[in-house]
């Protein structure tokens, strides 16, 4: 079977990278070992799919942080506008909530991608399943083994959460037998695991709002959840990357209001404990955190809400993180994300060595990062 490009994985940034091929005129194959393509997104699309972000441009590329290699840059080439532009084009409009995360009016990533897969198939772009890569440009497929003929190849096989999704970062050790630079896999965007006692067993399932997340110094405001396994949702996500890096992690119950204010109205109150922390408006999974990591109960109570430490157990297991940090080390790659030693190879989306937060950013990058492969793959041939 011989294409001018082949492209290994159908996620969003596969199919990215195919687009800017066959809109180029040349014709690609997308290979996928899973039954049908893109099944993380979908999954992801299941609770809104939060496609971008509308922010200042400079303060949406410092979100990657540091190590993240050219994608700062690509998503500057290609950000929210462009990402909005691009759903437009396939006949999803979109709407900007009030955090300026950008979503499909249909609030699910089904209608856009039967638009996506429409539109490659009129660029001529075929789609074989349960194609498992197994190095070079071969696949174990249900017919045996096929090898295929390109001139151009661009990886994009994601990370390695959301195993039972296609995710499951088996290409790491083809690559790093074959002498590529690959940084271990660790989980990002994950829960915290928490050994909760038995009181808080009626608080499963409870969100945690009007708090702060305080790791390193850094405070944070942020939603999350107490899960039967820990602690869970968007504000733990967004400290995740501090956390497993180190950061101890406490939280503050009270962030509008200071040590001094808290004690003074503390002392006002009458009462029963239970009373006097209700006086202070903190609701029931509030004051139940709070009895459960600061126990015994200190006769002063401030300092404890205002900095709550949380003891765990580290982050959620990798395959039930919502992305991955590690993967292809930048080293590997030029500016084009061209594999330096492999002329013609190019390589985009999660199983670059990148991470970002939730919010839309995850989701840009792998756009923006399967464009830039595509467009500069489809330079190679024109060449």
């Amino acid at each position: 079977m011989d294409v001018d490009a082949l492209v290994i994985g159908s996620g969003p940034a596969g199919l990215m990278a195919a687009e800017m091929l066959g809109a180029a005129g040349h014709s690609v194959l997308v290979a996928d070992r899973m039954p049908s393509p893109a099944r993380k997104f979908l999954m992801a699309g299941k609770s809104g799919l939060n496609l971008t972000k509308v922010e200042d441009a400079a303060q949406f590329a410092a979100a990657y942080g540091a190590g993240s290699g050219s994608v700062p840059a690509l998503v500057r080439d290609f950000g929210a506008d462009a990402v909005r532009d691009w759903a437009h084009g396939l006949g999803q409009p979109t709407f900007t909530g009030s955090t300026g995360r950008v979503f499909p009016e249909a609030m699910k990533a089904s209608p856009l991608l039967r638009a996506w897969l429409t539109r490659l198939d009129g660029y001529g772009v075929s789609l074989m399943t349960r194609w498992r890569w197994v190095g070079g440009t071969t696949f174990d497929t249900p017919e045996g083994a096929v090898t295929v003929g390109a001139r151009a190849t661009v990886l994009a096989m994601g990370g390695a959460s959301w195993r039972r999704l296609g995710s499951d970062g088996a290409w790491a050790d083809v690559l790093a037998d074959e002498g590529l630079p690959v940084a271990p896999f660790a989980p990002a965007n994950a829960g915290l695991s928490v050994d909760w006692s038995s009181h808080m067993t009626r608080h499963f399932g409870q969100p945690v709002k009007n708090s702060a997340l305080v790791v390193g110094g850094t405070t944070q405001r942020g939603e999350f959840v107490v899960s039967e396994r820990g602690l869970e949702g968007g504000g733990i996500y967004a400290v995740s990357r501090a956390v497993r890096e180190g950061g101890a992690l406490a939280l503050d119950l009270k962030p509008d209001l200071g040590v001094d204010a808290l004690r003074a109205r503390l002392s006002a109150a009458k009462g029963s404990l239970s009373n006097r922390l209700r006086k202070l408006k903190l609701d029931p999974v509030q004051t139940a955190l709070l009895r459960e990591f600061a126990r015994p109960l200190p006769d002063d109570l401030a300092p404890a809400i205002k900095h709550l430490p949380v003891p765990h157990d580290g982050l959620r297991p990798l395959d039930e993180a919502i992305s991955t940090a590690g993967g292809l080390r930048w080293a590997a790659l030029d500016e084009r994300l061209m594999l330096k030693d492999r002329p013609g190879t190019f390589a985009c989306g999660e199983m670059l060595d990148w991470e970002a937060p939730t919010g839309g950013y995850l989701l840009t990058a792998c756009l923006a990062t399967g464009r830039h492969a595509g467009l500069s793959a489809a330079r190679w041939l024109d060449r």
